[in-house]
C-alpha cells in the first residue's frame, strides 16, 4: 500500500506540474501585445481570406486543400514564419480555385527574398488568363531593368481585367517620377509585397514592409476614361507561383525575358476585399514577429 501510495502521490504531482507549465505558456502566450487588434496574421481580414499558403512542409494551399498540378525545382528552406520554398529557376502551378475566379476587390500579400538579376522579371503571384502571358492579377519584381548588384528594386502589380469583351492592361508601380517611394531597397533578406485594388475608388496600390510605395500618378486607373470598379476576370484562372504561364509546360512558349523565379517566397494571402493600410502595416509587423 505504500508503494502505492507513492505512485499515486508522483501521478499527482506530476499532473499538478504539468498544469502549471501549460498555464504558465498560456499566460505567456496571452501576455503579448495585441498589434492593429490582431493577436496574430491569421486574424487579418480572416473573413475575406479566401487562399492562403503556409509552405509549412508541403505545398497545398490551405484553405481548399488544392495541390500543384505542376512543379519544378524547389525546395523547402527557414521562412519569415516557419517553412518558406526556395525557387531555383522554379514555379508551382496550380489548377482553378474557385474562389479566385471573382475578386471585385483585393489583395494580395507575399513574403519574398530576391535581387535584381539584369535580365528577367521576377513574378511573384499570378492569377492567370487563359494562354496569355499576363494573367489577371501579376505580384512582380521588375529584377530585369537594373544590373546585378543594384539593390533599388522596381515593385510592381499588372492587373490585366475584362471590360465588356476586351482585355484592359493596368499597372502600377513605385517608379514613376511623382510621390511614392522611389529607391526601395532590397534588404538582402526577406520582404514584404502587398498589392490592392480597391474596386471604390478604382485605385491599385502596392506596398512593401508595411507601407504604400506605389506612386500617386499611377495609382487611378480608368478605361476609356471611366473608372474600372469591381474587376471581371477571363476564367477559368489558374494558380503559378514563382514563374509565367509560359514557363509552364502545355501553356505556350515563354519569351527570354520570361523566366522562373531565382529567390524564395512564404506566406501568400488572397483577399476578396481591399485590406485597410492600417491593417497592412498590422500584417507585416505580425508576421515579422513570427505570429
Amino acid at each position: 500500500m505504500k508503494h502505492l501510495s507513492k505512485i499515486v502521490y508522483s501521478l499527482v504531482s506530476a499532473a499538478l506540474l504539468l498544469g502549471v507549465v501549460t498555464l504558465n505558456s498560456c499566460k505567456e502566450d496571452e501576455s503579448l501585445p495585441p498589434i492593429g487588434g490582431f493577436d496574430n496574421a491569421d486574424q487579418v481580414g480572416a473573413t475575406n481570406l479566401v487562399a492562403y499558403w503556409g509552405f509549412n512542409d508541403d505545398l497545398k494551399e490551405s484553405k481548399t486543400g488544392t495541390v500543384p498540378d505542376f512543379q519544378n525545382n524547389n525546395t523547402f528552406v527557414t521562412g519569415i514564419k516557419g517553412k518558406g520554398v526556395d525557387l531555383n529557376n522554379g514555379l508551382i502551378h496550380y489548377p482553378t480555385i474557385a474562389a479566385l475566379n471573382s475578386l471585385p476587390s483585393f489583395t494580395v500579400s507575399s513574403w519574398v527574398k530576391l535581387a535584381n538579376n539584369g535580365t528577367g522579371s521576377s513574378m511573384i503571384f499570378s492569377l492567370s488568363r487563359p494562354a496569355e502571358w499576363a494573367g489577371a492579377i501579376n505580384m512582380m519584381v521588375e529584377t530585369g531593368w537594373k544590373p546585378v548588384g543594384n539593390d533599388t528594386l522596381n515593385v510592381k502589380c499588372l492587373i490585366v481585367p475584362k471590360v465588356g469583351t476586351e482585355a484592359t492592361w493596368q499597372d502600377s508601380r513605385n517608379d514613376p517620377s511623382k510621390g511614392g517611394d522611389q529607391t526601395f531597397k532590397s534588404p538582402n533578406a526577406w520582404f514584404q509585397v502587398v498589392n490592392v485594388w480597391d474596386a471604390a475608388t478604382s485605385n491599385l496600390y502596392v506596398y512593401a514592409n508595411g507601407k504604400k510605395i506605389s506612386n500617386p500618378e499611377w495609382e487611378n486607373r480608368t478605361f476609356n476614361g471611366n473608372p474600372i470598379g469591381a474587376l471581371t476576370f477571363f476564367t477559368p484562372t489558374t494558380v503559378v507561383i514563382g514563374a509565367f504561364l509560359p514557363n509552364v509546360p502545355g501553356n505556350g512558349t515563354a519569351e527570354s525575358w520570361m523566366v522562373p523565379m531565382k529567390g524564395q517566397v512564404d506566406e501568400i494571402r488572397v483577399w476578396n476585399k481591399a485590406l485597410a493600410p492600417e491593417d497592412i502595416s498590422s500584417l507585416y509587423q505580425l508576421e515579422l514577429a513570427g505570429r
